[in-house]
């Protein structure tokens, strides 16, 4: 136990001594250096332990402890030093990210003025793009304007062509054809009894077709009523003129029955209607040719009309074509037969009317008449003598 104990104390008293010479020689001159070793050294004249103590060597731990005061300004150095590195370092950094946010801004700057460039492209093409769209607006604009022009003063012209056909109509009185000197001469008498005949059936149908045209002239009313109704204002102003020339066909001075010719001349020709044969002589020919004439120059007068109000073609829905009676006054022919041949013109001259075209008759001096071939074909006469 006391040989423990006394190395135990000499442990440390020598490590007390080193303690006070690492003290010692940083607060002295390095020359005194060797003046704290001689006085920490009398601890060693102590009795000497025992051999197998002495052989130990002193504690390691001691050794190494001796360069530190040497070796802590170097580490303070480095550390200093490493500091400074990672202080400018991070100056690096920062400048870095500073020059990187500066390159992301001028970025954005570039982007955005390349946005509004864009923008202002489209703003100009959008511009230019109306632009165009308004002045073909007004060009179509203008078109129409002039088309319209165009087509009232058509409408116009057509509508001063109808007045005046309409006044030439007005003018002439629906009287009896009169009978020309050579067909006078040339007719050869039927007996006096059959010219009675004639006169009698005459005056019944001037009766009769008196009485048909005051029932059709309510009929005339629902129709133009009807007209009005569907805006078809060219039909109507077209109707209006056909009725009231009808009216004006009643007017007419009563024939001298015993000096016209027509009643005593004999038949001269023979004519086909439904499967039956007809026979009349010159006068009644004439007034044939006559019904097909009138009925091609109402239906294309009804024709036109339909087309101007942009309506479907149909000459059977005219109430001209249903009535058929325009330049009949109830003389020398039967209202029947005159009219069917007033609409087999009629239905000619719709169709021209309509189509703006000369297929069937012509125009000429205000009147519209058929073709000779197309009467032809329509009357087909045979000549009895």
């Amino acid at each position: 136990m006391t040989s423990n104990a006394v190395l135990k104390t000499a442990i440390l008293a020598t490590l007390l001594a080193t303690a006070g010479l690492c003290y010692s020689q940083q607060d002295q001159p390095e020359p005194k250096h060797n003046e704290p070793q001689k006085q920490a050294e009398p601890p060693k004249t102590k009795p000497e332990p025992p051999p197998q103590q002495r052989a130990e060597p002193p504690h390691p731990a001691a050794e190494p402890r001796r360069p530190e005061p040497e070796q802590r300004p170097q580490a303070q150095q480095e550390q200093r030093g490493q500091q400074q590195q990672e202080q400018e370092r991070r100056v690096e950094q920062q400048r870095e990210q500073q020059q990187d946010q500066k390159k992301e801004q001028e970025q954005r700057q570039q982007q955005q003025v390349r946005e509004q460039q864009q923008q202002q492209q489209q703003r100009e093409q959008q511009q230019d793009q109306k632009r165009q769209e308004e002045q073909q607006q007004q060009r179509q604009q203008q078109v129409q304007r002039e088309q319209q022009q165009q087509q009232q003063t058509r409408q116009q012209q057509e509508r001063s062509k109808q007045q005046d056909q309409s006044e030439k109509r007005r003018s002439v009185q629906a009287e009896p054809p009169q009978p020309s000197q050579q067909h006078a001469e040339s007719a050869q008498r039927v007996p006096q009894q059959r010219q009675q005949q004639a006169i009698e059936q005459q005056k019944q149908r001037v009766v009769q077709y008196r009485q048909h045209l005051q029932q059709q002239t309510a009929v005339a009313q629902q129709q133009e009523a009807e007209l009005e109704k569907q805006h078809r204002n060219a039909q109507y102003r077209f109707q209006q003129e056909y009725v009231e020339h009808e009216r004006q066909q009643i007017n007419v001075r009563e024939p001298d029955y015993d000096r016209d010719p027509y009643y005593y001349s004999a038949p001269t020709y023979r004519y086909d209607r439904g499967g039956t044969y007809y026979e009349t002589n010159e006068y009644g020919a004439d007034l044939l040719r006559q019904a097909v004439n009138n009925g091609y120059q109402e239906g294309f007068e009804a024709g036109r009309a339909d087309r101007e109000d942009h309506w479907r073609p149909d000459y059977r829905d005219s109430f001209a074509y249903r009535d058929a009676n325009y330049g009949y006054n109830g003389y020398y022919l039967s209202q029947d037969d005159y009219n069917y041949y007033f609409r087999q013109g009629f239905e000619r001259g719709y169709e021209d009317g309509y189509d703006s075209r000369y297929q069937y008759g012509r125009y000429s001096d205000g009147h519209y008449s058929v073709l000779s071939e197309v009467l032809g074909k329509i009357l087909n006469f045979e000549r009895l003598r």
